[in-house]
């Protein structure tokens, strides 16, 4: 093996593959960075790479990319893991993906490496995406391969090879950043009973210290899709950045959850979505309106499979694609405005209004008189669904029950 291509944070574990894969396959090191909104270590990556060894540094940024092709989709079906988890690092893992490989052809790499863990779901995530995108590949995982046992080997390994690294045993947080959210792993965080430390979250305000004033944000759909903040057209973007700075000066979105992962045991993550938390409620909002009660019971019973599949890696499956295409195909009818409150950590959906697709009657849901709907009506109605109940109920009485 000549050339590696490596999926490069500039993180503890990356820092230190870098010269592993030198030492253990003998191999060129070439790092791959993908800007998907994970801030400042952007702009180190490359400088970080070369200094540990890497020959080039690739750095490309997805952040647009992201958004629309990956977490606008995602939204557009409501998806959420396990009842709290907008999946913020699954949908960002098939991106990373697309331009690993894609970057690994052009710099002539015999493989891809990633610093996902034996323990995690990332390496499925990272793995199967490159699978399904290239069927040959073949794929490094150190962390499957090496004898070293945990984030303390990692950083004893980097100190005796003067690698400088972010993690330090005061502060033994795993972070993984993006546009749509930060996870917080590691640490004291592996004590289900503990907080949060004060002070670790970076995206959103704490809920206490939030302004005591509350703040109205009016989020307009055109298919499914958001394409306004307060009336302001805005591409996906910087309409996800805008929510972002709204719903985290508000200390929206934070999630602190114990979750099923997909090989098998449970893990406590704690994570903060501002943007996408209030994106989640106002799609949610307009789809009251718009959407048939038949369609949207129908979709709801599907969410949860479509958020496993993203949240397991299979997002270029054909079972996702599949669903895919249902939930967008539903979505023709989702434009309108969803105006939301935003207080203390908590968003309220207040006001929701269709110009084009409007199912709801106020003629019809009026508790006033009005001349469209015969309550008489509602006996027969009721007569016929209680058929059943009632016959099931004379046969147990006959039985004696």
């Amino acid at each position: 093996m000549k050339r590696v291509m490596l999926a490069y944070s500039g993180g503890l574990d990356t820092s230190v593959i870098v010269p592993w894969l030198q030492e253990t396959y003998g191999a060129e090191v070439v790092t791959y960075t993908a800007d998907v909104g994970q801030g400042e270590e952007v702009g180190d990556a490359r400088a970080k790479a070369i200094a540990t060894g890497a020959v080039e540094a690739v750095v490309e940024d997805l952040r647009a990319v992201f958004v629309q092709d990956y977490v606008f989709p995602a939204m557009r079906a409501n998806a959420v893991y396990e009842g709290y988890y907008l999946l913020g690092t699954s949908l960002a893992r098939p991106a990373i993906t697309v331009g690993l490989v894609r970057a690994a052809a052009e710099a002539g790499a015999d493989a891809i490496a990633h610093g996902a863990t034996g323990k995690g779901n990332d390496q499925v995530r990272f793995e199967l995406s490159a699978y399904a995108l290239q069927p040959d590949i073949e794929v490094i995982a150190p962390w499957r391969e090496w004898d070293l046992r945990g984030r303390a080997d990692l950083v004893a390994y980097a100190a005796e090879r003067g690698i400088p690294v972010p993690v330090t045993p005061e502060r033994p947080f795993s972070m993984d950043a993006n546009v749509l959210h930060i996870s917080y792993e590691g640490g004291v965080l592996e004590d289900p009973w503990a907080a949060p430390p004060p002070g670790m979250f970076r995206m959103t305000t704490d809920p206490e210290l939030a302004p005591d004033e509350p703040e109205e944000v009016i989020v307009s759909f055109e298919n499914g899709s958001p394409v306004a903040v307060n009336d302001t057209a805005l591409d996906p973007l910087p309409l996800l950045e805008r929510l972002n700075e709204i719903g985290g000066r508000h200390g929206v979105g934070r999630v602190d959850i114990v979750e099923n992962r997909f090989i098998g045991m449970k893990s406590r993550g704690v994570y903060e979505t501002p943007g996408g938390t209030v994106l989640h409620h106002a799609h949610k909002a307009v789809e009251s309106l718009t959407l048939d009660r038949e369609v949207v019971h129908l979709r709801d019973e599907l969410v949860p499979r479509y958020a496993e599949m993203v949240y397991n890696g299979f997002w270029f499956s054909p079972e996702r694609e599949a669903l895919q295409a249902f939930m967008d195909s539903i979505q023709d009818r989702v434009s309108g405005d969803a105006r939301l409150k935003l207080y203390k950590g908590g968003v309220s959906v207040v006001g929701r209004r269709s110009d084009l697709h409007d199912l709801y009657d106020a003629a019809t849901a009026t508790f006033e008189a009005d001349d469209v709907y015969e309550q008489a009506d509602a006996g027969g109605f009721i007569r016929l669904n209680a058929l059943r109940l009632r016959r099931l109920a004379e046969a147990r009485m006959g039985e004696g029950e």
